[in-house]
């Protein structure tokens, strides 16, 4: 295995990236470097994707059934006060059905948010320790993708781009105690993607057009002063096979873009304004053919008043004709 995950002091880099003691921050986590490709856990018989899925065969689509809660194995033997944790992933059937779809991810130079939001409801924790919370990306694969849009799918386009610096998100709460996280729904919605190599907020950075799997850290604060012996054990991971996506700078897929449409709150003020693409119910958007997509307006998801103008422009790469992705009809929702 390579470094840990701040190898460079990525981690320590950002407003919501926290410098936080050698107590779990430690070489010794062993956790696969984000450049690594991840590898899924085998959860069925076989690697087959499912019947309907927009990408090529493989182990990285994962399989048929889509566990609750995923770990990654060989993670070794586990403090107490971490072993016993089970996680919840928010909104499972909306992740599922955009996964159906092939999941899209905007990145853009200043960052932008997720949609679906990354939520989970965490249980099993000691109420009175301390924990920390984060996420880093890995890639899926060692390949770059192109839309096929004649018939809706993705396809190969050749081998994947140099990889980008390794960083992970703290939750800005971390650390907090145990009580404090298992109280409510723990939200990720300052999280943003950037594909800005230079980028100095502490945003996710991300290759346009690759393939990238989410991943959920639970680390215990250890009190110990000799706690670097014991940071294997004080760490907790967790992966959901249905939040892996793919980073664009324009959507690809229409009946994503429907799809967020239909799903997310912030596209309520175009709902209720463009009222002739909305003679039928949000849902069925999403059997509105190719050829109806036009009559969409280009700017579909509106964010609070300080975020409007991000929100209704789409990636300067798009608009540049510098990537070879379509023009972007609706991008990322920006929330909180």
């Amino acid at each position: 295995m390579r470094g840990a995950w701040w190898q460079g002091g990525e981690a320590n880099r950002g407003p919501h990236s926290h410098p936080l003691s050698p107590a779990f921050l430690s070489a010794g986590l062993g956790v696969l470097a984000s450049s690594e490709p991840y590898t899924l856990p085998m959860t069925s018989s076989g690697w087959e994707p499912r019947l309907d899925s927009p990408f090529p065969p493989g182990p990285s689509t994962g399989s048929a059934g889509t566990q609750v809660v995923a770990e990654p194995s060989k993670q070794g033997p586990k403090n107490p006060r971490v072993s016993s944790v089970t996680v919840q992933l928010e909104m499972k059937a909306l992740w599922e059905e955009f996964n159906q779809l092939g999941t899209e991810m905007i990145v853009t130079k200043a960052g932008r948010r997720m949609f679906p939001t990354f939520q989970v409801k965490i249980l099993g924790m000691d109420t009175l320790a301390d924990y920390a919370l984060l996420m880093d990306f890995v890639p899926l694969d060692d390949k770059r993708y192109r839309y096929a849009f004649h018939s809706s799918a993705w396809l190969v386009a050749g081998k994947a781009d140099p990889v980008t610096p390794g960083r992970v998100h703290f939750h800005p709460d971390s650390p907090a105690k145990g009580a404090q996280w298992m109280r409510q729904i723990v939200s990720f919605d300052k999280l943003k993607l950037t594909n800005n190599l230079l980028d100095d907020n502490g945003h996710i950075i991300l290759n346009s057009m690759h393939r990238y799997q989410p991943r959920f850290h639970v680390v215990f604060v250890d009190p110990r002063k000799d706690s670097e012996r014991y940071a294997q054990e004080n760490f907790k991971s967790f992966i959901f096979t249905e939040t892996q996506f793919t980073a664009v700078t324009a959507y690809q897929n229409h009946r994503i873009t429907q799809l967020k449409i239909a799903s997310n709150p912030f596209a309520k003020g175009f709902r209720e304004t463009d009222s002739d693409s909305w003679t039928v119910s949000p849902r069925a958007l999403l059997s509105i053919p190719a050829r109806s997509h036009s009559s969409l307006s280009p700017c579909l998801l509106q964010g609070p008043a300080e975020q409007e103008k991000e929100a209704l422009s789409p990636s300067k790469e798009s608009r540049a004709g510098g990537s070879p992705e379509r023009k972007a009809t609706c991008p990322e929702s920006q929330q909180g």
